[in-house]
């Protein structure tokens, strides 16, 4: 198996929890200590961990800096880092915790200049480009307000400036493991074979990322179906070693 698999650990005032379809009033914590949840993650053989500070998708600032640094130096996994970055500051910050790659949607939308101003900056390998979508059309701001951006074209935009990276996520699926939306991800690679296109939102099981690896999709980060104990990971390293 070549799809690559990323677990997600999203936080609210400092704990492991999901939202279902970004709806802060049907949270779930599933762990009091997210750093105790990436080790289990790096000791199951995981090399890579989304996370999302959901505090600060919010209060579009890091809220949740210092979480993110206990996981960064409590294990090795290579974090990638969203949620609340509105400045440069706030990119600076997160890159000083330790995360690798930073995830950046809302700014795409509402400031490109300054998103291409980081991409020139940090490099297409540091940022990758969130692209949260609802009916056809990318969201901002923790999936609070829907911009009228078109997602094929606000993925071209940044495309043709580099970026390489892209985190797609069909909030309507997210958190409600009901499958990914595989046609929109085979939309977006038939037009960008290319892109490192990593898919999120609705993973309910195995079989669920097997069929996006079928489809040519490149990576797939996963959370609730992991937590309520939908995805095995033994079976999942048994495929990926096929």
């Amino acid at each position: 198996m070549n799809i690559e698999l990323i677990p997600a650990i999203d936080i609210i005032e400092g704990q492991c929890v999901r939202l279902t379809q970004g709806d802060y009033t049907r949270k779930t914590v599933y762990e009091s200590n997210p750093a105790k949840v990436a080790k289990e993650f790096e000791l199951m053989g995981f090399k890579r961990l989304h996370i999302v500070d959901l505090d600060g998708a919010q209060s579009k600032h890091i809220v949740n800096s210092e979480t993110l640094r206990n996981i960064t130096t409590t294990t090795e996994l290579r974090v990638d880092f969203g949620g609340g970055i509105k400045t440069d500051e706030d990119i600076q910050k997160a890159f000083d915790c330790g995360a690798e790659m930073i995830t950046v949607g809302s700014i795409a939308v509402t400031q490109p200049e300054l998103f291409l101003q980081w991409l020139d900056r940090y490099g297409a390998d540091k940022l990758i480009l969130g692209a949260d979508v609802r009916h056809g059309k990318v969201s901002i701001n923790g999936w609070k307000e829907d911009s009228e951006m078109e997602l094929l074209p606000f993925l071209k935009t940044y495309i043709d400036h580099g970026v390489k990276n892209v985190l797609c996520t069909e909030i309507s699926k997210d958190g409600t493991l009901t499958g990914p939306a595989i046609e929109l991800y085979q939309q977006i690679m038939a037009a960008y074979p290319h892109l490192h296109l990593i898919a999120s939102g609705g993973i309910s099981c195995n079989q669920d990322i097997v069929e996006l690896e079928k489809a040519g999709i490149p990576a797939v980060v996963f959370g609730k179906a992991f937590y309520e104990g939908k995805i095995d990971i033994q079976e999942l390293n048994r495929i990926m070693s096929v």
